[in-house]
């Protein structure tokens, strides 16, 4: 038997249809592959009965398992919104911001245009994809199996499980260190652990409760930047760093560029999970505009105010030598503490705790990305998963507190490469094959047979990563291409660029034989 009839085997021969992956413990509706919420607690089953318990206390107990329309109730379009306001509103927006002048090395105008139109195009795809969850009821990881296939996906579950816990480990070293620079006795792991502990409790209970949350949480950071507004310009300390010129400019920009743009972009593989209880009638353009309102309007003004805080390190020692012993909690404790002194102290502990809103959406993605890699992961209840990626975090942002900068930078870059090669297969798929929203037959979700095979993702993926590593300029390599690019040793970062471009051609190219092979 050969591999196509090894692929197609029975779908064509007008069998029965394949039987939905999670039939095995909950009740799935054959033609449309709803999962009803009773079902999840319904059996005497040692998962149901774990599912029983933990609803008495109001927990989500549903997993990446499709909603039904009837259930789909959440109607404010202000959530949607408000979810990406407040997970942005944040401190590790700010450090994103000054990290152009210690790290690339720019100017104050060159990183403020730069700034406003990476962060416009990395949220593009975020705003896009937030339109799937109320057209189909599916979660973002779920979806890509119709872009990647059922295996081709789980390849794709395993980076976005790293970056969510990159992510989570990445923002709450921020907080820390504000934690830390209000009271030098806190260590830096305690901080982490406050921070961990108070977002696993808000993960915990699921969608509503993680909705509800991010709704009131941008408010005291909103008021707290404010401040810091306020307070920043009546020192005067600002300095209005020139641009640079030549090649040395277009490789900072570049680099920059990607570091905007990985921060952006970064909600890309779970956009559609804080949507997928909206009505199925909801306005795709609405929700779209709203999920843009919500990403572009923190971004913006959090990242260029700590452009504008990190230009006082220039002319002013007590600014430089705060960043170089407590890193952006130093920073921001010279702009509060002198001038407001224990009021100071209280805004700067607000600014830490927004970590909590920055990392809801990272520890209850995690969960149902995990759920993703295996029918036997998927039976392990979604709050066990968010426990569990709380834990790894820690685990990982506790050694790495001391090299903050090195790894954020770093970081950043990866996460744009890789999501850059999801959106140069996901998009042409969309678009070109699927050609728009009425070629899905979103009922074939979790049957691998009727979805398609990968190959041509999964090499074109490769390509991706090919065309990132050629393009990268990281301290640890520097790609053949990026060395051209600028001024040496670094040169300029034109990764995310060249990952897209190479998934998408080469997957354009693939796809047709393809899907002429397998007929699907």
């Amino acid at each position: 038997m050969g591999i196509k009839e090894i692929f197609t085997n029975d779908v064509e021969a007008g069998s029965l249809p394949e039987k939905h992956e999670t039939q095995t413990y909950v009740d799935v509706d054959e033609r449309t592959g709803y999962v009803a919420g009773e079902s999840f607690v319904t059996g005497n089953s040692l998962y149901a009965r774990i599912q029983r318990f933990v609803a008495k206390f109001k927990v989500e107990t549903r997993g990446i398992e499709r909603v039904p329309e009837d259930e789909r109730t959440d109607s404010s379009l202000l959530k949607v919104g408000t979810m990406w306001l407040a997970a942005n509103m944040v401190v590790s927006a700010f450090a994103i911001g000054a990290l152009a002048l210690p790290v690339f090395y720019m100017g104050f105008v060159d990183a403020l245009l730069t700034i406003f139109f990476l962060n416009l195009l990395g949220v593009l795809p975020v705003c896009f994809f937030s339109t799937f969850g109320p057209r189909f009821g599916l979660r973002q990881m779920v979806l890509s199996r119709f872009w990647f296939g059922y295996y081709g996906v789980k390849l794709i579950a395993v980076f976005n499980v790293l970056a969510c816990l990159g992510w989570s480990s990445v923002n709450v070293i921020v907080g820390s260190q504000l934690i830390h620079a209000v009271n030098n006795d806190v260590p830096g792991y305690a901080g982490i652990i406050i921070i961990a502990v108070c977002t696993f409790l808000v993960t915990l209970f699921g969608y509503k409760i993680v909705h509800a949350y991010e709704f009131w949480s941008w408010i005291p950071s909103f008021i707290v930047f404010l401040i810091v507004l306020g307070e920043f310009a009546h020192s005067g300390a600002f300095y209005n760093i020139p641009m640079g010129v030549g090649s040395s400019e277009i490789g900072s920009v570049l680099s920059f560029s990607a570091s905007v743009f990985g921060f952006a972009t970064g909600w890309t593989s779970y956009a559609a999970d804080y949507t997928v209880y909206q009505p199925v009638n909801s306005s795709r353009t609405k929700v779209f505009f709203f999920v843009f309102a919500g990403l572009m309007l923190p971004l913006c003004f959090t990242e260029m105010l700590g452009l504008a805080v990190m230009t006082a390190s220039y002319n002013d020692q007590s600014y430089l030598d705060s960043y170089e012993n407590s890193g952006i909690g130093g920073l921001l404790a010279t702009v509060l503490i002198p001038p407001l002194g224990g009021f100071g102290k209280f805004c700067l502990v607000i600014l830490a705790l927004s970590i909590i809103a920055n990392n809801c959406p990272n520890i209850y993605s995690i969960s149902l990305t995990l759920q993703v890699l295996s029918r036997y992961t998927q039976m392990v209840p979604r709050f066990i998963w968010t426990f569990i990626g709380t834990v790894v975090y820690c685990a990982i942002a506790i050694p790495g507190y001391s090299h903050f900068e090195d790894v954020l930078e770093n970081f950043m870059l990866l996460i744009g490469y890789w999501l850059a090669i999801y959106e140069g297969i996901s998009l042409p798929e969309h678009f070109i094959f699927i050609r728009g929203f009425g070629g899905y037959k979103v009922e074939n979700y979790d049957q691998p047979r009727h979805l398609p095979p990968g190959f041509a993702a999964i090499v074109a993926f490769c390509f991706g990563v090919f065309g990132a590593v050629m393009g990268m300029s990281q301290t640890w390599f520097v790609g053949p291409i990026a060395k051209h690019i600028g001024e040496p040793p670094y040169g300029g970062d034109i990764g995310f660029e060249l990952a897209f471009c190479f998934a998408a051609v080469v997957y354009t190219s693939l796809r047709p034989f393809e899907k002429s092979y397998f007929k699907r």
